[in-house]
């Protein structure tokens, strides 16, 4: 799924007209598709976080003992007086089990294009670590970006991406982003990539189909914005979650489903559902880890080290330059 953004007005977002013709063409695709991106308004930021407490989300709790058992050694990966930039920081919250280990660190650069959540996230740990100086920035990761000067000099710039958000990438659109890390972490730089790994495909899939619903409402939560901001009329009964394990694939494929045959206006088009039409919203690749080091080398990157969590299921990969790109 391409999750990259169109262009985008001075405040971060994409024009009404922007939005409406990215729908548009996405809607008039076969399969019909929308990018993921779109779930993120302030309700489905809020839903998300919901997600992250689903007993059957064991993402977020992975990844968490992940940095409770490895941080330090995390940190001492990277050596002391780093700067470091977060891609999609949102509350940070596992960031500061990070930013507590590592030693003299220069300054921490949030990059997130709710400016809410930045304020947010940066209020919170402004209050953890007063000694840190932090430079925030709202921007979208995917695009180029122009990072702050840092206070001094850092010996190394490193890249955090926590979460599994790479996996939500199309395979090139994956390796384009890792390299857009390897140009801005520098040529001492690094890359700090959370990664979920493959598994039971009956535990994945459950993950993205919690029995709470939450998820459901996230999905579906896109045409509620599309309605809010576009004047689409989506009748959201019409309209199912189905998110399935792709195994030959290594992915869930999140789609909203058509329950009956109808027409929604999108502007001034009328788009047709057949019954039972599937529109492509998300994808969430898994990896093995040969898997991911080939994707990171495609990159110019090579994996340094790996931590996981106690269970094996999710992993975190330090990358550095390859040798040869």
């Amino acid at each position: 799924m391409n999750t990259v953004r169109p262009d985008q007005d001075d405040d971060g977002q994409p024009s009404r007209a922007q939005l409406l013709a990215l729908v548009q063409r996405g809607l008039r695709s076969r399969p019909k598709r929308l990018p993921s991106w779109l779930f993120y308004d302030e309700r489905g930021s809020r839903l998300f976080e919901r997600i992250c407490e689903q007993p059957e989300y064991y993402l977020t709790r992975c990844e968490i003992a992940l940095l409770e058992r490895h941080a330090a050694d995390i940190a001492r990966a990277f050596g002391p007086q780093v700067r470091l930039v977060e891609y999609g920081s949102g509350n940070a919250v596992k960031t500061r089990l990070l930013l507590e280990q590592l030693e003299d660190p220069v300054c921490y650069v949030p990059v997130e294009l709710a400016a809410d959540a930045l304020r947010v996230s940066v209020e919170r740990l402004g209050r953890l670590f007063p000694e840190l100086p932090l430079q925030p920035l709202c921007a979208d990761f995917t695009r180029p970006l122009r990072l702050p000067v840092a206070p001094r000099a850092p010996r190394r710039t490193v890249i955090y991406f926590p979460g599994s958000t790479l996996g939500n990438f199309e395979s090139r659109d994956a390796v384009a982003l890792l390299r857009k890390m390897r140009g801005e972490m520098g040529e001492a730089g690094g890359v700090l990539v959370g990664v979920d790994l493959k598994k039971d495909p009956a535990v994945i899939e459950a993950a993205y189909n919690d029995a709470a619903g939450v998820t459901a409402d996230f999905t579906l939560n896109l045409l509620v914005r599309l309605n809010r901001e576009l004047g689409c009329d989506f009748d959201l009964d019409a309209f199912r979650h189905r998110a399935r394990y792709n195994r030959l694939a290594g992915r869930v494929e999140t789609h909203l489903v058509s329950q009956r045959a109808q027409e929604v206006r999108v502007g001034r088009m009328r788009i047709r559902f057949a019954a039972q039409e599937a529109m492509l919203v998300e994808y969430s690749a898994k990896y093995a880890p040969a898997e991911f080091a080939a994707l990171a080398n495609r990159a110019g990157l090579t994996v340094r080290h790996r931590w996981t969590d106690p269970d094996g299921m999710f992993a975190a990969f330090c990358l550095g330059r390859a040798s040869v790109v």
